[in-house]
């Protein structure tokens, strides 16, 4: 990896020239210069300051997102049924707990239901894609059907059910991550 040209990038990404990213880490603009073109390799503590001053860390400036998935498949999603509640949960992102919401798609059988989630900070979205639905906030109902959406603060108790006499399937989404 060549870290000079990633250093350069941040520097100029933040506004500083070669002059001020050396002053505000104690090092020569020679030093940075060098270093931006690869031709010196600073030492751990030395990296650690300028990546500092850069408003990064090295775990950051290592990181490399290239490789992050962006499409998923269905085969990558991971399904569970639940009998009791007559409801199959399909998490079609992998991992989406680590990020900062988590997309399922729930489908209801006819009386199914999803489990009553407790209040929390963030907040809800749900795409009724096929039946009809009813959601439950708090002491409020409101009747879905396919097409509607829904989206809330999940202040109080909140879940789904399906009095329908098909099943119902809904893209569902929480922020943060909940299911």
């Amino acid at each position: 990896m060549k870290i000079g040209k990633k250093i350069k990038e941040l520097r100029i990404k933040k506004g500083l020239t070669q002059e001020e990213l050396a002053d505000r880490c104690e090092l020569s603009k020679g030093f940075i210069s060098q270093l931006e073109r690869d031709l010196t390799s600073p030492s751990i503590n030395t990296l650690m300051d300028i990546l500092e001053c850069l408003g990064t860390n090295i775990k950051d400036f290592f990181n490399d997102n290239s490789d992050e998935k962006i499409v998923f498949k269905k085969e990558d999603a991971f399904e569970k049924e639940n009998p009791d509640l007559k409801n199959i949960i399909s998490w079609i992102v992998p991992d989406a707990q680590k990020n900062i919401m988590e997309p399922i798609i729930i489908t209801l059988d006819e009386g199914g239901s999803s489990e009553i989630d407790t209040p929390h900070d963030g907040e809800e979205f749900g795409y009724v894609l096929s039946g009809s639905i009813i959601l439950v906030v708090g002491n409020k109902m409101f009747k879905l059907k396919k097409g509607q959406c829904f989206y809330f603060k999940p202040n109080s108790n909140h879940y789904i059910k399906n009095n329908g006499k098909t099943k119902a399937q809904i893209l569902w989404v929480s922020s943060p991550p909940s299911f």
